[in-house]
């Protein structure tokens, strides 16, 4: 493996948030809070949030550079090898909830993360991905969302997109439920089989694809009209979403565990949810669609 360049890294992510966050500006009209912050164990980072904006209820996009002494025990899990070693990670991580129950939810993060083996060889790879979760499905944004992952992938090898695709299906599941999350994307985690360099481009590649995979999405469904059926339905499946972050999701889990700023991590809660017990749509419905139709893995590219 070539050597690793962090700053490169971190000049890219930072790049990145902004445009992201000057795009989604433009379309809601509403300026993003930017909230500096600094962790006492090292690093920092950059918040940047709006909430009850014209199209978006709740959305984030959160730049994190942060390094300890001890890697927790989240990031060693898969690597025994370095467990208490120096660390540093960074990347950029968002999560958009729209006012409008016909826009969904949508998910983006990519991230580096480097530290040594025992005898001093650097060890480093990079993650991330994006998933898209509706709650009123629609086959052609999820086609046109996969089909912007499949592309972000394609100059890296053919393979990849199917690996990466079904990795997201598996990962995004909540068994205690035994369904999917949304209908998926794409999702990867320590990923050095490239050179630095190669590996470094493919994670800029799925960043860079991310405001054309969901912004024509959001654009398309925000003005929908809707009614307090489907806002309830939609606050019933964001319950899904806060359950898998709690109990599942390894950049939470991270972040709590190697004591993270606790405002930044759950940037990603939806900010009006309910549960009901054991509630079923009634068959026929568009919220029974939404289960038949949508949760269940399908190849989307399929022709």
């Amino acid at each position: 493996m070539s050597q690793p360049a962090p700053e490169l890294v971190k000049t890219y992510l930072l790049d990145l948030q902004a445009r992201i966050v000057g795009a989604l500006e433009t379309l809601d009209g509403n300026a993003f809070l930017r909230d500096a912050w600094e962790r006492p164990e090292g690093g920092g980072g950059v918040s940047r949030l709006i909430e009850e904006g014209a199209v978006l209820e709740r959305g984030g996009c959160n730049f994190s550079h942060v390094m300890g002494a001890k890697l927790p025990p989240s990031a060693a899990a898969h690597r025994p090898g370095i467990g208490g070693r120096a660390w540093e990670a960074m990347g950029v991580s968002l999560v958009l909830h729209p006012r409008n129950p016909y826009a969904p939810t949508v998910h983006m993060n990519v991230r580096f993360f480097s530290t040594s083996a025992e005898d001093g060889t650097p060890v480093w790879w990079f993650g991330g991905g994006m998933d898209l979760t509706p709650y009123y499905g629609n086959e052609d944004d999820a086609r046109h969302f996969h089909r912007s992952c499949r592309d972000a992938l394609a100059p890296f090898g053919d393979e990849l997109h199917p690996r990466f695709k079904a990795w997201c299906d598996e990962y995004f599941y909540l068994k205690h439920r035994q369904e999917a999350r949304g209908v998926g994307g794409i999702f990867f985690d320590d990923f050095n089989a490239l050179p630095f360099d190669g590996s470094f481009a493919m994670m800029q590649s799925v960043g860079d694809s991310f405001l054309g995979a969901y912004l024509p999405i959001l654009q398309a469904r925000k003005d929908t009209p809707y009614g307090e059926r489907e806002r309830d339905f939609q606050a019933y499946r964001r319950g899904r979403y806060v359950e898998f972050n709690l109990v599942f999701d390894r950049g939470t889990l991270f972040g709590l565990q190697s004591g993270g700023r606790t405002e930044a991590i759950l940037m990603s809660m939806p900010p009006v949810v309910k549960w009901r017990y054991d509630w079923h749509p009634q068959e026929g419905t568009p919220e029974a669609a939404l289960y038949t139709d949508f949760l269940p893995h399908r190849d989307w590219l399929a022709a």
